[in-house]
């Protein structure tokens, strides 16, 4: 078949242009017609992503579903084909690209024609109250839009950031004022997508269930034996391994025993307690850090745990493992990397215990000065300062600054908090100098605090004749 010639800016696509909108349109609904029926690939890794029909034709996803959602009607709504349809478009691109056009969807197809609401116009959606419209009963609202209420819902807690379970919230309250039996079986019994071995598990050792609509996991174990975790982690490790269960989470674990990891601060909850019972088993340790590494995703956390304790998912199960020793210290590596400013501040506890215990050494002092970056404002503490003051440890600390460009996360900047209520300036990119040394410069005040300002001059001045050229070579 021969296609007319892409008209996009880029080259990569078709544009809907009125001068072309009579010859594409054939092609443009033949490619929503794929994507409900999963004939639809991905061009390339390039944004906006862009979907190839069976036809050969490029389209830009958000054209596709901002086009279909204008199209559909409560009344009409197919809730297979929607859900086929946004199911094919987000595994193609993400749930980010297409979930502002559905959500619009249903605010106008659900709320706006069977509620009303009440609240101060300015609120949020989820800070509002609603109620069926007078005259409206709830069997006249449309099953299968509900449906797709309750699939779109699903999706923002299992693909969605963080803060997107309100928009869950708030579609999941709507659905309950009309049909509150659909919601309570996903609080019961999720999607119904993951295999019932995993939704419900029972052995001699644990029982298990395990809600992806709600992403959390309830366990509870008789004895805390090594056969026993290592079916609990074996069931974690089997339930992270299904491609659409929520990436953050919450495990909910009950022991016999209150045993928690030598880590002054740590939240002592049950992901906890389980971390610390397994790792007294030297033969889990290599399944611990399978669990852990498939847990690991950036912008992900712990949902059971406070906004002051957030944690990346697989946290504590590295923090058993990084305190044994060196051996692990790739695997700390790593999950620093992967820790992101707003959603992870647990690793701050454990690289105190980690230098309190193992001191400032070749070995630590990178992945400490990893961990410093790895979040948000890290507190100065004396101690850190008092265990530096040697040769080895600033000998190791210089070796740091010289491969520094090597050890930042990759997410780390040197941007500094915006101010919400101000208008932001014009973006200005530091240079990748300018970057290490702010960088530099955040390691030395966790250090030393205020001292480490003007060039460390107070350090250098207290410092003994033996190590005060080291100290100079250290705020150079």
């Amino acid at each position: 078949m021969s296609l007319p010639k892409r008209n996009s800016a880029d080259g990569r696509c078709y544009w809907m242009k009125p001068e072309v909108q009579e010859e594409l349109q054939p092609l443009f609904d033949q490619c929503i017609q794929d994507a409900i029926d999963g004939r639809i690939t991905r061009l390339d890794s390039l944004w906006p992503p862009v979907v190839v029909s069976s036809e050969g034709a490029p389209f830009e996803v958000h054209a596709l579903v901002r086009k279909w959602t204008e199209a559909q009607q409560a009344e009409t709504l197919d809730a297979e084909k929607a859900i086929a349809f946004s199911e094919n478009l987000r595994r193609q691109s993400r749930w980010g690209e297409i979930d502002y056009y559905l959500l619009g969807l249903l605010e106008q197809e659900l709320q706006e024609k069977y509620f009303v609401v009440t609240g101060r116009e300015d609120d949020h959606r989820w800070n509002r109250e609603y109620s069926l419209k007078p005259g409206i009963r709830a069997e006249e609202v449309p099953e299968p839009l509900l449906r797709f209420a309750c699939y779109v819902a699903v999706s923002y807690k299992v693909y969605g950031l963080d803060f997107e379970y309100l928009d869950t919230n708030y579609l999941f309250g709507l659905v309950e004022k009309v049909r509150p039996d659909m919601v309570k079986k996903l609080r019961e019994n999720g999607t119904g997508r993951l295999p019932i071995s995993l939704q419900k598990r029972k052995t001699e050792h644990f029982t298990a269930s395990a809600n992806d609509a709600f992403a959390a996991i309830r366990i509870t174990a008789r004895d805390n034996t090594e056969e026993c975790c290592r079916e609990v982690l074996n069931y974690l490790c089997e339930l992270l391994e299904q491609e659409d269960f929520p990436r953050s989470y919450a495990v909910e674990f009950k022991g016999p025993e209150k045993r928690y990891l030598p880590i002054t601060g740590l939240p002592k909850k049950g992901v906890n307690q389980l971390f610390a019972c397994a790792v007294q088993y030297p033969g889990l340790h290599p399944l611990m850090e399978r669990y852990a590494r498939l847990a690991m995703r950036q912008y992900e956390q712990y949902t059971n745990l406070s906004d002051e304790q957030c944690a990346l998912p697989g946290s504590f199960a590295v923090f058993a493992l990084g305190m044994l020793g060196q051996e692990w210290r790739q695997l700390v590596w790593d999950y620093l990397d992967l820790c992101d400013d707003e959603h992870s501040h647990l690793q701050e506890k454990f690289l105190r215990e980690y230098v309190k215990q193992f001191g400032f050494t070749a070995d630590t002092v990178p992945v400490f000065v990893r961990g410093v970056l790895s979040m948000q404002n890290m507190k100065y503490s004396k101690d850190y300062a008092a265990w530096m003051a040697n040769a080895e440890s600033l000998d190791a600390l210089l070796e740091a600054k010289i491969h520094l460009s090597e050890i930042v996360p990759s997410g780390f900047s040197s941007d500094e908090d915006d101010d919400d209520d101000e208008e932001p300036a014009e973006e200005i990119e530091a240079s990748p100098e300018e970057v290490l040394q702010y960088a530099w410069e955040t390691v030395c005040y966790v250090i030393w605090g205020k001292a480490s300002a003007k060039g460390g001059q107070k350090v250098v001045e207290a410092a003994s004749e033996e190590l005060k050229e080291r100290y100079s070579e250290i705020f150079q």
